[in-house]
């Protein structure tokens, strides 16, 4: 059962549920519960069944495939106002999870029961809709990270990670290696010819951009 605050937020973060009647409101609320998980909390792992529908109110999920020499690869975030299509194709098909999701920061989340997110789905157009929509947009992202795998050399990839982030980067090598799909080893020494190049000054977790243009110019964007 949720309570007035929390159900204030949900309805900020999903307006679509805004227009459910008041009853099937009400029923959503009674059988959905919260979840705080702190950072580094395993929220699903793969050959997992999935156990009902994440909301998230505040923090973030990273949803991530792990190859069998343990080297990790992010596919994709998930945030307030988000959710996981991994877990709605999950509870569509009837499937087991094929990747992990952990808890990068402090997250608040909704779950929605398996049965109260097959109902919303089938006879809730706008909630319909906006599954539709998240699967349509992670596809695209996902097509991008396959084509930049396939396609990219590595220190071109991290070139672009960098760009796409705020500068200053606040962030450990290791953490772009796991965003990469690479070894720490690997970034820590491109990073290091970034630097002698001057595009980049390096700093205990923390990566200054001094040179953006060499930098896009390098990555062709």
């Amino acid at each position: 059962m949720l309570d007035n605050d929390t159900q204030t937020r949900l309805l900020q973060q999903y307006p679509m549920l805004r227009e459910l009647p008041a009853a099937d409101q009400a029923a959503l609320q009674a059988s959905a519960s919260v979840m705080h998980l702190p950072a580094g909390t395993i929220v699903f792992d793969e050959d997992q069944p999935c156990q009902g529908f994440p909301l998230l109110l505040s923090g973030s999920i990273h949803v991530i495939k792990t190859a069998a020499n343990g080297r990790e690869l992010q596919l994709y975030s998930v945030d307030p106002g988000e959710s996981c299509i991994l877990t709605s194709s999950c509870l569509l098909g009837h499937a087991k999870y094929k990747a992990r999701g952990v808890a990068k920061q402090d997250t608040e989340l909704v779950v929605l029961p398996p049965s109260a997110f097959k109902k919303l789905i089938s006879v809730h157009e706008p909630f319909r809709n906006y599954i539709f929509s998240l699967f349509s947009e992670r596809l695209t992202d996902l097509m991008q990270l396959v084509s930049a795998v396939a396609f990219q050399k590595l220190d071109q990839r991290l070139a672009i990670l960098l760009i796409n982030k705020p500068d200053p980067i606040h962030a450990t090598h290791q953490a772009l290696a796991d965003e990469l799909g690479s070894a720490r080893e690997i970034i820590s020494r491109l990073l290091k010819s970034f630097a002698e190049q001057g595009w980049v000054k390096l700093g205990r977790e923390q990566i200054d951009i001094t040179d953006a243009t060499a930098l896009k110019k390098f990555a062709n964007i």
